[in-house]
């Protein structure tokens, strides 16, 4: 009898794994080497804001300046990915990015996928925003393609692993090794084929990032400190022979991704996105035409 109470108990009580997304079968993240900082990467600004200890970057934000870096070379495709741990407490209005653009090439015209993590109020989850900008959508003509996540564990107590796979065919996010958004090519004019160069970055976003602004940065919390590492960079740079193959993020050479892969980005879809674009009826969706179909 008593057997058969433990039995129920165990079918009665939820797994603690039980938030916590399927295996994608597959782990891309293990297919690229790492790099240390300096083998990929450079100051682009406040480089007072910024140490390197033993090839793990920190980079800080306090009332005086951020910090940003940028990759050594362009890419035209690849995989791009890092180790990223946030900091805890009190961090409105401070942005933690780590993203692709051609800003600097393109001014006023430039594209941008991105991977930002949007500070929070004490007690509130961060959110992990996706996006995809497309010449010049995100210079004064806001086109945002944004969705939003929560994760589902806490991104301030350990190293996670996000990745952007950006092929000719579609651009992947990942975060540790599942992919959470797939972005397709619908056409030429919403998609980035640009060279793009890969950056990370803490800023002062206060006028948006956190509750569409309302809350701020607070510098009596100050330094605000991100941490970057285990590196990848890997794929056809600006300068490879245009017979340079994309790098794939599943098991199929073609990148196309496994039954078992979309399974996992489904399901945190469903349990831990928090906001998609093509999905918020406020929007004017003759600018977005990748969300009719």
């Amino acid at each position: 009898m008593a057997f058969y109470l433990l039995l129920v108990l165990i079918l009665l009580v939820p797994s603690s794994n039980a938030e916590w997304p399927p295996s994608p079968g597959y782990f891309p993240s293990r297919k690229f080497r790492s790099m240390s900082f300096y083998q990929g990467f450079r100051n682009l600004w406040g480089p007072q804001h910024q140490s390197v200890d033993q090839n793990a970057l920190t980079i800080w934000l306090d009332s005086t300046s951020g910090s940003g870096f940028k990759s050594i070379r362009p890419f035209r495709s690849g995989y791009f990915g890092a180790s990223i741990k946030l900091q805890t407490g009190y961090t409105a209005g401070v942005i933690t990015a780590f993203y692709l653009s051609n800003n600097e090439a393109h001014p006023g015209f430039h594209d941008e996928v991105d991977i930002e993590f949007l500070g929070t109020t004490f007690g509130k989850p961060y959110t992990l925003q996706t996006n995809v900008y497309i010449r010049g959508s995100g210079d004064g003509k806001i086109i945002g393609r944004e969705m939003k996540f929560h994760l589902w564990f806490d991104p301030t107590k350990d190293f996670h692993h996000y990745a952007i796979l950006w092929s000719p065919k579609d651009i992947i996010f990942l975060v540790d090794d599942i992919p959470i958004r797939r972005y397709p090519r619908k056409s030429a004019t919403t998609f980035p084929l640009r060279p793009m160069w890969l950056y990370g970055s803490i800023w002062d976003a206060s006028s948006w990032a956190t509750e569409d602004g309302k809350y701020k940065a607070d510098y009596r919390y100050q330094p605000f400190v991100g941490q970057y590492s285990n590196f990848k960079a890997s794929g056809c740079s600006a300068y490879s022979p245009p017979r340079c193959h994309p790098v794939s993020a599943s098991p199929y050479r073609s990148g196309r991704l496994s039954g078992q892969q979309y399974s996992a980005m489904k399901w945190v879809q469903s349990h831990y996105m928090v906001y998609n674009y093509c999905r918020d009826n406020k929007r004017d969706h003759s600018l977005t035409p990748e969300c009719w179909g």
